[in-house]
């Protein structure tokens, strides 16, 4: 018998229409789910009290999920988080890094269509999610959708029209579900240490920028030398190249010599930034942006966003973001 705890966020499985569009509707979702009761599966659902389309989706939301896991993580085998997929990689982002020592499943899914939807792809992935919330070896926070099992960080929103909604383009699925699942055990992590739930500051200041021709370099320059950002992800062009910009580089330098960080990923969805493989990456590493290889930007900023609130700064920041902690980026 397996025991899973079903946490219900929002998002659009379980929404239903209105005069405005699609809205969640409290207390509907948790009688459509009884239909997966099963031998051999029991299963609570905690409603939110809060339902929010995840576009809404704020740090402090992230709290709220990180303490509903920690508070009962001892009383069951494995976790489903029912969320919406606009920023549903992000969250899986900062679950896979703030969890620490997970050893236990903890997947979200949600769904392109709501269940009410004649045609919603929310049943197929709930029973995915169950079936995997059940694997006692698997110890990472993933993402059920469209029959495939991707880890958490490495996951991204893909199609806004199709239901294969998300992929992991630098990395394969940690399961596919046909008539059987296939479980690729191989590449699953495994906890290590005690666990421990981290906080995360609501505060923080960390900007996404992206490269663009022309003006693109000196606005993220002026940016990254704000005194009130904490950190940044940079966007930059190839296996991680960009103009050599005073005022970029000055920005760098300005981020990082007060303890932040910038952490430069490819714009391209599949590789990774490779310092040396173009000259015109050499000026962003001699600045001190921290080259982050192919680091999706959801796992990019949740990455950020954990070390920092975890209090790490300056050299040991850095350190941290430039080599694998959750699977999240391949070792080079």
């Amino acid at each position: 018998m397996s025991r899973v705890l079903v946490l219900y966020t929002g998002g659009t499985i379980g929404m239903t229409e209105t005069p405005d569009g699609l809205a969640p509707s409290p207390g509907l979702l948790p009688g459509l789910l009884e239909r997966f009761r099963r031998p051999g599966l029991d299963f609570d659902v905690v409603e939110f009290e809060e339902l929010i389309d995840s576009s809404a989706i704020e740090p402090r939301h992230w709290n709220r999920i990180i303490a509903a896991l920690a508070e009962r993580y001892h009383d069951y085998d494995g976790f489903v988080v029912i969320h919406g997929t606009d920023t549903m990689a992000y969250t899986a982002g900062v679950l896979a890094f703030a969890l620490r020592g997970l050893a236990k499943p903890v997947v979200l899914t949600g769904a392109q269509l709501p269940l009410l939807h004649p045609r919603s792809d929310g049943w197929n992935n709930v029973a995915d999610a169950l079936e995997s919330a059940c694997q006692p070896a698997l110890h990472e926070v993933a993402i059920a959708f469209d029959r495939l099992l991707l880890r958490g960080c490495r996951a991204r929103k893909l199609d806004v029209e199709h239901f294969a909604g998300f992929g992991a383009p630098n990395a394969e699925p940690l399961a596919r579900f046909a008539i059987h699942p296939h479980w690729n055990q191989a590449d699953w992590l495994r906890g290590q240490g005690e666990f421990q739930a981290l906080t995360l500051r609501e505060d923080l200041s960390i900007a996404c920028l992206f490269l663009s021709p022309g003006q693109g370099a000196a606005l993220a320059g002026r940016l990254m030398a704000d005194p009130a950002l904490d950190a940044a992800v940079l966007m930059s062009y190839g296996s991680g190249n960009a103009p050599a910009d005073p005022t970029l580089l000055a920005g760098v330098r300005a981020l990082t010599a007060r303890g932040g960080a910038v952490l430069n990923i490819t714009q391209a969805p599949r590789g990774a930034v490779e310092v040396g493989a173009y000259a015109a990456s050499q000026p962003l590493a001699r600045a001190g942006a921290v080259a982050g290889a192919d680091l999706t930007p959801e796992a990019a900023l949740a990455k950020l966003h954990v070390l920092l609130s975890a209090g790490l700064s300056g050299p040991q920041l850095a350190a941290q973001l430039a080599r694998p902690l959750r699977g999240e980026m391949s070792a080079h």
